[in-house]
């Protein structure tokens, strides 16, 4: 690597965490989630403003492929770390309730998002039109897990009722919507290769049957069992990158390994490791990984020439977006017997979509079902859903600092 493509690179790192931990605390400081002002720094970085010369002189073409490596490397370790923070417990306490939420907060906006793809499918045409119809689906459908546990812990409605309920439901929506997403990544196909997804069901058995045991072995290895140390670090870096690796080779993506290496992770005798990876691992993502992320995706969005077309399409996106997910997990949380107020509460947050909407809709453009304007207008739409969250809590649950008393199954009122 060239002496004046390090210089440039280096530079331009310097720029993407400077800014986006700047916009990350304007966010914060006005009630809304860091990623908001992170999302967006990536976005002025990008081509929207002053015709991208921003965009040429920071990052020049020769140095994108390394920024493009640098964000594959932290959505791997991001999605590990979504997998580490899914609470198995919570999931089977909250398994009723749930299960009711999650099945309306994603039959409902998936099927209107399927119906706003035929809709938009001939000025975006794609490849495999089932496939694009699926993908609108499950990108109308997901819920950000790691941004709605950040939302509840800032507000103190962590250990209440309701928000035990939404990151129980919202963990749900994820596994749902990775399924969706998996299914859509099958359809497109790999050409010739389509029968290594036949080995899906060798690698799962591997993950749960022999990966599983040894990272509980390894938890409770050493002089202080359960403590992270460089070797057990070592070891399970090693282990999410060969888990996402096999994701990739087998046709799905690299994401789905990564994600599950992190859901394997035992949870029992090991809260000390797992907090002490979560900590340092997701301090270092969060700083450096995930702002190049947002930057490369940035390159992709174009705002500037969007038009009138454009803003009529957005705003049936943000429609089907947001009325299908608010309305689904309404629906869901009334038939189950909740109050109304707490249904509105838990519907506002399952509409929180973050950056796991981004992750997303960057294999959309990878597989090339989604064109850059839409994928633009998408971008748009997961900073809009994600902005929201913050007035509507306000707005449905107004003292989030007091406990709740009641229990999550109350009769409707």
């Amino acid at each position: 690597m060239a002496t004046h493509l390090v210089t440039t690179l280096l530079i331009g790192l310097a720029a993407i965490v400077a800014l986006a931990s700047a916009l990350g605390a304007v966010a914060r400081r006005v009630d809304l989630p860091p990623v908001i002002g992170e999302v967006f720094a990536g976005i002025l970085l990008g081509p929207t403003l002053f015709g991208g010369a921003v965009t040429e002189t920071l990052f020049p073409t020769d140095i994108r492929p390394f920024l493009a490596a640098l964000a594959n490397v932290g959505v791997v370790v991001f999605m590990f770390l979504v997998g580490l923070e899914l609470n198995h417990g919570q999931l089977r306490r909250g398994l009723g309730v749930a299960a009711t939420v999650s099945a309306g907060s994603i039959v409902v906006p998936f099927t209107l998002g399927a119906v706003l793809a035929l809709a938009l499918a001939d000025g975006h045409p794609a490849p495999d039109r089932l496939a694009f119809v699926l993908f609108m689906g499950a990108a109308m459908s997901v819920t950000a897990f790691p941004v709605l546990a950040r939302i509840l812990t800032d507000r103190n409605m962590h250990q209440t009722p309701t928000g035990g309920l939404a990151l129980a439901c919202a963990a749900a929506d994820d596994v749902l919507a990775w399924s969706i997403l998996a299914v859509v990544v099958t359809v497109v196909g790999t050409g010739g290769e389509q029968w290594r997804m036949l080995l899906l069901v060798p690698y799962l058995a591997l993950m749960f049957g022999l990966v599983r045991p040894l990272l509980r072995k390894l938890a409770a290895a050493g002089g202080s069992p359960g403590r992270l140390t460089p070797a057990k670090l070592g070891a399970v870096l090693v282990g999410l990158l060969l888990s996402a690796c096999l994701t990739e080779w087998i046709g799905l993506h690299f994401i789905f390994g990564a994600f599950l290496f992190g859901a394997v992770m035992p949870r029992e005798a090991a809260e000390r490791m797992r907090a002490e990876i979560l900590d340092g691992l997701g301090q270092f993502t969060g700083v450096l990984l995930l702002p190049i992320f947002f930057v490369v995706g940035g390159l992709n969005v174009d705002l500037s020439r969007i038009g009138a077309a454009g803003v009529g399409e957005l705003g049936l996106i943000l429609l089907v977006a947001i009325g299908g997910k608010f309305t689904g997990a309404f629906l869901g949380a009334r038939i189950h017997g909740l109050r109304a107020r707490q249904s509105a509460t838990l519907a506002a947050l399952m509409n929180t979509r973050g950056l796991t909407e981004l992750i997303i809709l960057s294999v959309g453009l990878q597989l090339h079902l989604l064109d850059r304007t839409l994928y633009s207008l998408m971008v748009v739409m997961a900073l809009v859903t994600t902005a929201m969250t913050g007035p509507l809590l306000r707005l449905f649950h107004p003292v989030p600092s007091t406990p709740e008393v009641a229990d999550v199954r109350q009769p409707v009122s």
